[in-house]
């Protein structure tokens, strides 16, 4: 039997007022995030907070973290003789660059690349026309429920996760793209064969269209809260393009010569799907990114 999940972005009035009067909000995160250090996505009935490509934070009327990021104590000296002289903290922001810091060294590379992007490019601080409005989305689906347990839901979920949404201001469209690191295999098959990547688009796109009205209302009701909460003036969003953009980055010269020409673009591999492609991702430009799509 078939199940649709509904997309949704909101938030209950009650839990913004909980979380702006928490201290690890208003003393660190806050700050951070009118910086473009912290990323804040909305989700349902919960904000997730992102830091150089890992969940740092979510509230959903309490913080939680994940405890590879959390694992940090306070001492008095450098050198300590015995384990007595540490102490846990007592909260997240006794702590919270420490928090920062080891959520930047989990994260991966593609992550990071991301990370690049919304920190320059956050829909809380930047001015241009294209913003980055969500990251790490997980679109509804209509597939039935996969059978074998948590591991492979988890993996069916995982697999179903956007890397980021980039929003048009001016023209209200919102697009999605997919994150890949020259590296990553999924780009990559034998010559004449198709990549992995190439199902995994196609996927994503047939999900947009199924969801279109429901990703365009849950939006706007994202722009609304998010005006609200940090006193913006973004325009609801009134349409929603239907192509996932491919983005890969992380590639030198001699390889966009040689394998990049060869099995991606002479072979054709990526003549079904829109793409990006770019060697070094920190000088990218936020409207680049949505206007030169091959």
């Amino acid at each position: 039997m078939n199940r649709k999940n509904e997309f949704v972005r909101e938030l209950d009035c009650k839990l913004i007022d909980e979380l702006k009067k928490e201290k690890l909000f208003q003393k660190n995160l806050l700050p951070d995030i009118k910086r473009g250090k912290v990323f804040p996505a909305i989700r349902k009935n919960r904000i997730d907070f992102y830091h150089k490509g890992g969940k740092l934070f979510s509230f959903d009327g309490k913080f939680s973290t994940h405890i590879k990021y959390a694992s940090v104590y306070k001492f008095d000296k450098d050198y300590i003789s015995e384990l007595n002289e540490i102490k846990p903290i007592k909260s997240f922001s006794e702590k919270y660059n420490r928090i920062k810091e080891n959520c930047r060294l989990y994260s991966g590379e593609e992550a990071e690349g991301v990370a690049a992007l919304y920190s320059k490019s956050s829909y809380v601080k930047c001015t241009d026309d294209v913003v980055v409005l969500d990251i790490e989305i997980a679109l509804a689906t209509q597939d039935s429920p996969e059978h074998g347990g948590p591991e492979k839901e988890q993996k069916r979920r995982k697999q179903n996760r956007i890397d980021f949404l980039l929003y048009h201001k001016k023209k209200k469209i919102l697009k999605f793209y997919e994150a890949k690191l020259f590296s990553n295999k999924e780009i990559w098959s034998k010559q004449g064969t198709t990549p992995k990547v190439i199902g995994q688009i196609e996927r994503y796109n047939k999900q947009i269209k199924c969801s279109e009205k429901e990703i365009i209302k849950a939006y706007k009701n994202y722009v609304n809260i998010v005006n609200s909460f940090f006193n913006l003036t973004l325009i609801e969003p009134e349409k929603v393009d239907s192509n996932v953009i491919l983005f890969i980055f992380g590639f030198d010269n001699d390889q966009l010569k040689g394998r990049f020409k060869e099995l991606l673009k002479d072979d054709q591999s990526l003549k079904d799907v829109k793409y990006y492609a770019i060697g070094d991702v920190s000088g990218l430009k936020i409207d680049t990114l949505w206007n030169k799509i091959k």
